[in-house]
């Protein structure tokens, strides 16, 4: 990146966050980063290009920890870590928050569908060890939406929406919806009452029926033969079977 650019993307990132409601004009950036017009239209294009550069150069670092996160044994508790991480983000960087779920940006930035490739690969490994009641591409839409959701209340109300256990409640009621009651039995039964528990999810499975129960295990046969294709189908088979288990898996219960 050359100096010129990188002083337009600092400086205006530092307008934007220092923003009342988190807007800037090219003059003010062109202004304060000592350039004309024609130097940062040359660099970004319009001011959409450029305010576009300004989330994914404030989202990087956010970024770059999710990155280098190792997975964990849990793919679930991993899951809630990363609604958490999210939230966290937009508490602390409100008007960048604002702006890369702004509806005034018609090309998503590419640090917000890279964040959604990352959510949609941890519920892959989900529904690989059976914890996903429907599809994970599904999945990942519920959840990434319900997230941006609440954490753009709490930036943009944050003198309606004051409950600070609400970005939890809200995470783990849509949790409970995504993932089946044996991932979520552990956050409420007693530690060590296994046989509770196993009696618990028992009782669970029984109440939810076929209806309930079918989502989820076509959601994780489907897992386990993208990880590991059978060679006794042929590729219009494997398709053909695809196909049929990502629509059982999105299957909504009567």
């Amino acid at each position: 990146m050359s100096s010129t650019k990188a002083r337009i993307l600092e400086v205006a990132a530092e307008l934007v966050a220092n923003s009342p409601d988190g807007d800037v004009s090219t003059r003010a950036v062109c202004e304060a980063a000592g350039v004309g017009a024609p130097a940062l239209y040359r660099h970004f294009g319009d001011k959409e290009g450029l305010l576009s550069a300004v989330v994914d150069h404030g989202y990087e670092k956010y970024l770059t920890a999710k990155r280098s996160r190792r997975p964990g044994t849990d793919p679930i508790q991993d899951l809630r870590d990363g609604w958490d991480t999210h939230t966290d983000f937009a508490l602390r960087n409100p008007n960048l928050y604002r702006l890369m779920n702004s509806p005034a940006m018609r090309t998503p930035p590419a640090a917000a569908l890279e964040s959604h490739r990352i959510l949609t690969a941890d519920l892959r490994r989900a529904a690989e060890q059976g914890k996903l009641r429907l599809a994970p591409e599904l999945a990942a839409q519920m959840i990434m939406s319900a997230n941006v959701g609440v954490s753009l209340m709490l930036v943009s109300r944050p003198t309606t929406f004051t409950d600070e256990t609400l970005s939890r409640r809200i995470r783990d009621a849509v949790h409970a919806v995504v993932f089946t009651p044996e991932a979520m039995g552990p956050q409420t039964t007693p530690a060590g009452d296994e046989e509770a528990r196993a009696e618990e999810a028992g009782a669970e499975a029984e109440e939810a029926g076929a209806e309930e129960v079918l989502p989820a295990t076509a959601t994780h046969l489907a897992a386990l033969l993208r990880r590991a294709p059978r060679p006794d189908f042929t590729p219009g088979e494997s398709a053909l079977l695809g196909e049929w288990l990502d629509r059982l898996s999105n299957t909504t219960p009567e």
